[in-house]
């Protein structure tokens, strides 16, 4: 058992953070997370086994994240194109006839499957078992079950959603989103195999700094206003991921860079999550005291994690976290 933990707790993990931690589901449905597996957390470990067996490293691991998130919401749950999601009105803001999108909920929600769904889980795991963070957890069949649990999930996901709903998107919305799907998978087995290290002889920033970073970061992006203009929270969305692509992939070439400032990454984030719950308002209308319980609840499961991983860095002898 020990041989396969990594992946059965990414399996398990990925769901809870998509959905609990961030807000969406009250913990009444904790018992959900059974079938909300197979999708968020057989995408994840079956995008992490591939880039650790192909050594395509995070390059490769953010690309494919973000086609796991064109794949959820531009062919599964159908929210990019539907302009009646769960009654959500999504894209009224924003909103492109000549795409049939909204622009700023496209670039929100394929940013947050790409970064918490799937990227932050993966890191998190990855440095709790930070022995094996490169190598495959999974042999051939278990890899496999993987594939059958990850197209089960997809299945089931998109029953469930036209059983609520019957939109259809229009065939060529669809047949984008596949097309966009196929050349995310081409670039992301394109990019150089490994991960640059070292390239740079300046220190690696504190650990800490890295993790303050990724916390405001992250929460500056789920607190950017909508104001009447639409194109001025694009731009903000845009300028912010600039930022951030140039700071950590900076950051990851210096000397020094290593286990602790990816847990620093992955915490910060998962910390916005965590915080974020509480004003999120749940898809299903509950009890709002149970809700807020709950959120409490998954905010410190969040932290215990996190300190979980310190712990185990520590006992796994890396460098101590700097002063």
């Amino acid at each position: 058992m020990s041989r396969i933990a990594p992946a059965v707790i990414l399996f398990f993990l990925a769901p809870f953070v998509a959905e609990f931690l961030l807000g969406n589901l009250p913990i009444t449905m904790l018992s959900s997370l059974i079938v909300l597996a197979p999708m968020y957390g057989g995408g994840a470990l079956l995008i992490r086994e591939v880039v650790r067996r192909t050594n395509r490293g995070w390059p490769g691991m953010i690309v494919l994240a973000l086609a796991y998130g064109v794949l959820e919401e531009g062919i599964t749950t159908q929210s990019l194109f539907n302009p009646n999601y769960l009654n959500a009105h999504l894209l009224d803001y924003g909103f492109l006839p000549s795409l049939g999108i909204a622009i700023p909920w496209t670039i929100f929600v394929l940013t947050i499957h790409t970064v918490w769904s799937i990227s932050v889980p993966i890191a998190l795991v990855e440095v709790l078992f930070s022995k094996r963070r490169t190598t495959p957890w999974l042999g051939r069949p278990g890899l496999a079950l993987t594939c059958i649990l990850f197209a089960i999930g997809i299945i089931a996901t998109t029953a469930i959603t036209l059983s609520t709903d019957a939109f259809i998107a229009p065939v060529p919305q669809l047949a984008g989103a596949v097309i966009a799907i196929i050349i995310l998978i081409i670039i992301a087995f394109s990019l150089k195999p490994g991960e640059p290290f070292d390239t740079d002889t300046h220190p690696a920033p504190n650990a800490r700094s890295v993790g303050v970073f990724a916390l405001i970061a992250s929460s500056i992006f789920m607190l950017i206003p909508h104001p009447p203009a639409w194109w001025i929270p694009v731009v903000l969305y845009v300028i912010l991921g600039i930022v951030v692509f140039i700071v950590i992939r900076s950051w990851s070439r210096r000397r020094g860079w290593g286990d602790w400032h990816r847990l620093a990454l992955a915490g910060g984030a998962l910390l916005t999550y965590a915080w974020h719950g509480f004003p999120q308002p749940s898809v299903f209308l509950g009890n709002s005291t149970v809700d807020l319980i709950g959120n409490a609840i998954f905010a410190a499961a969040a932290v215990i994690l996190i300190l979980i991983a310190a712990r185990r860095l520590q006992q796994a002898g890396s460098a101590p976290l700097p002063a």
